[in-house]
């Protein structure tokens, strides 16, 4: 019996060599199609043959249901546009898995910095904060602030992971921080959750409901499967709870949290805030800087109330607590209250309609509307200057000009 075992045994592992050889009999070509698994980026057409996926089309597509779906709401609902944010990343063992390319914290820590970064352009006057989870203890890397390289350089040289992941503990952490914010911000959590599990040390109920008293909106997105507690939390909280499929379905649904969500029921109220628009101080002053408590050289802001000098805007002065901004940090929230119309699609019918003077060229960057062979090609048209534009001018004036072009010549013409 134990030498019939030992042969199984021992087949068993001539059977994993054999598998090891065949892997590493491969050339260099071949693993390199074996890693990124190409094939899948093929699609059938019509005719049975294969060719690329369209990407760009697909984005375009994309595009155009997400910005629906948004404006179908947009005029009815209000916002905030000063947003207290903690980002908590899940830094325990589940995050080193490589089922997501090179590893989960590798791909997290990529679209974090992208988000930070989307997220400052997009919210001004707003400010963002990490908390980490490891060996079930909830850490703040990085206290609430508005300045994104100083989040972004703290995550990057905290990136390892280990141990298990409590979500409850983090709950507490952040809820602690958040209840100390004025009244009139508004108090989100975005938790990028890798476990499948939550290693807690009470009730983690208690402390959803805590969450929910101090209105507190919680998201996860999550890098496993779906679990209860974490659709409970979203649901209890009025947050949106989804799970990533591969890296860019992953991207795309932490930039959804850029914008500003809608604003809970209770907050939904006008509030007067006092800011001070300071002045930038000459290129050679010496003065004590209120941020980081030490004299500095060169140029930086002097608060209009008490005269204190701080680094960069937007931010809140140390010594009198006035908020700090400038005025184009006031004009890009601005177009969150006010977005543009989205445009209407052209159908093809339209487009070859021989009676129709259809413009050849897009009124934004004057190229021409027509693919090589001068059939027309995707177009959107302005519902109101009944200008046409191309896709890709229609994703930049949505999300980056937030001016029609069309409309803003015949303003001033």
């Amino acid at each position: 019996m134990n030498n019939g075992a030992g042969r199984r045994i021992n087949g068993g592992a001539e059977e994993d060599d054999d598998e090891d050889d065949v892997n590493g009999d491969l050339d260099a070509w071949e693993r390199t199609y074996t890693d990124e698994r190409s094939w899948e980026s093929l699609q059938e057409d019509e005719s049975g043959m294969l060719r690329p996926i369209d990407n760009q089309a697909l984005y375009h597509s994309q595009y155009r249901r997400r910005l629906r779906s948004l404006s179908s709401t947009a005029a009815r609902i209000q916002k905030g546009l000063i947003r207290y944010l903690y980002i908590v990343i899940d830094l325990s063992r589940a995050a080193s898995e490589m089922d997501f390319r090179p590893s989960r914290i590798a791909v997290i820590a990529k679209h974090v910095e992208t988000f930070i970064r989307e997220f400052f352009y997009q919210n001004p006057l707003s400010q963002v904060g990490i908390v980490t989870i490891k060996d079930g203890v909830a850490h703040c890397l990085t206290d609430i602030g508005g300045s994104p390289e100083s989040h972004i350089n703290a995550l990057m040289k905290k990136l390892e992971c280990s141990g298990d992941s409590s979500l409850q503990n983090a709950l507490d952490l952040v809820d602690g921080y958040l209840n100390q914010i004025p009244s009139y911000g508004h108090r989100e959590v975005l938790i990028l959750y890798s476990a499948l599990s939550t290693c807690d040390p009470g009730d983690i109920m208690d402390t959803i409901q805590k969450c929910r008293k101090s209105k507190i909106r919680c998201s996860v997105i999550g890098l496993a499967a779906e679990m209860f507690i974490c659709k409970h939390l979203c649901q209890e909280t009025g947050g949106t709870y989804s799970v990533a499929l591969d890296e860019s379905h992953f991207k795309e649904l932490i930039l959804e949290h850029a914008p500003p969500p809608p604003a809970i029921a209770e907050f939904a109220v006008a509030n007067l805030i006092k800011m001070g628009f300071p002045q930038r101080a000459a290129e050679g002053s010496i003065s004590i800087c209120s941020c980081h408590k030490e004299a500095k050289v060169g140029a930086g802001y002097t608060c209009p109330r008490c005269k204190a000098r701080a680094c960069e805007l937007p931010t809140e002065c140390r010594v009198c607590g006035l908020t700090l901004v400038s005025s184009p940090h006031l004009a890009r929230s601005y177009h969150h209250l006010f977005p543009i119309a989205p445009f209407d699609e052209v159908t093809s019918s339209h487009l070859n309609n021989p009676n129709c003077k259809l413009q050849r060229n897009c009124f934004g960057c004057q190229q021409s509307l027509l693919d090589p062979g001068s059939k027309p090609g995707p177009a959107v048209v302005c519902p109101k200057c009944k200008r046409y534009f191309c896709l890709d001018c229609d994703i930049y004036i949505h999300e980056s000009l937030h001016n029609c072009p069309g409309c803003d010549s015949l303003r001033h013409s």
